[in-house]
């Protein structure tokens, strides 16, 4: 079994990574300084440390105590808009910081690095379904931070022997399926998340930000992934670096696209009755299409989805809603 360092493991995607390295007999340590993350969402057998991952001298303190052998990087910003707004904030969180992490896994000795990374980072007008070569064009201040620390990591994993694997992600959604975990931040923007919670009455309707792109049914489509499955990419990430993989990049989504309308679609079928819906204007720095050619990941990890049907995504994240505060 490894130690793993996860940053940011009291996040949405954080916190299913750590059960599931849990799951089969990891040890696991969370950092997090609990800005957005939920302390009850850390499963228990996992240490926790309530702290910054820029303080250096506590990450090289936990990395010897603990003898860490790799680290899961999830800490940073990850608000679109809010990055527009404020994007010293978010250099400072998701390139600051993780440059001060990376340092201080140089100096322990750290081999093994894995980096949340996002599909905002390619060029929206690249041909579709998107391979991990596809050329790179961030729009927002928050992608433009994410593939800065790709650069920065690429650039370390040469000149020390720290390698490392990028997963860029579609769009997550999802819970667990046993319901330990889900997505807990209340001002979430993911569609599936905010129809979970008009279908509760926690939000009067759902909005439908665009409907006049050059797509199918004018709804901008996506590929959604169960964040249950993203979790296991992670793992078998890990795992190949552990054997001696060399650094790689690699997507996380299903292939396929579900266009806004399509998932509206999808809610109902679950919950047997109509959504409100409000159709409103684009929003700045949404591109009509991202769907991911998984094509590398599925063949040199061995990655298989195991939930990629598009309403068990919805039952799942509906089913955590429902238990989250109530």
């Amino acid at each position: 079994s490894m130690t793993v360092l996860v940053t940011g493991g009291a996040g949405y995607i954080g916190s299913h990574t750590v059960y599931a390295l849990l799951d089969r007999g990891d040890e696991v340590v969370v950092l997090d300084d609990l800005s957005t993350g939920v302390k009850a969402q850390v499963g228990e057998k996992a240490l926790f440390v309530q702290g910054d991952i820029a303080d250096t001298a506590l990450v090289q303190k936990i990395i010897a105590d603990q003898g860490v052998d790799g680290v899961i990087h999830f800490a940073g910003s990850i608000v679109v808009p809010d990055s527009v707004s404020d994007p010293l904030g978010y250099y400072e969180n998701n390139v600051v910081k993780s440059r001060a992490l990376i340092q201080a896994c140089v100096a322990a000795g750290v081999k093994q690095f894995i980096f949340s990374s996002t599909a905002a980072v390619y060029d929206a007008d690249a041909a579709q379904p998107l391979g991990e070569g596809a050329g790179k064009k961030p729009i927002s201040p928050y992608a433009r931070s994410k593939l800065m620390t790709e650069w920065m990591l690429e650039d370390v994993s040469r000149a020390f022997p720290l390698r490392h694997t990028v997963l860029r992600y579609f769009n997550v959604a999802g819970a667990d399926p046993s319901g330990r975990t889900g997505q807990s931040t209340p001002k979430a923007t993911h569609l599936i998340k905010r129809a979970a919670q008009v279908v509760l009455g926690r939000v009067p309707h759902l909005d439908m930000f665009g409907t006049d792109y050059p797509t199918p049914d004018g709804t901008g489509v996506r590929d959604y992934i169960h964040v249950t499955d993203l979790a296991a990419a992670h793992l078998l990430a890990l795992d190949a670096l552990k054997a001696g993989a060399p650094s790689a990049v690699y997507n996380c989504g299903y292939g396929r696209g579900f266009s806004v309308r399509e998932v509206i679609r999808g809610v109902e079928r679950v919950i047997g009755r109509s959504l409100p819906v409000k159709e409103s204007p684009r929003r700045a720095g949404d591109p009509p299409m991202l769907v991911s050619d998984p094509g590398r990941i599925k063949k040199e990890l061995g990655w298989t989805p195991r939930f990629e049907d598009l309403e068990d995504i919805i039952s799942s994240a509906l089913a955590w809603e429902r238990r989250f505060n109530t």
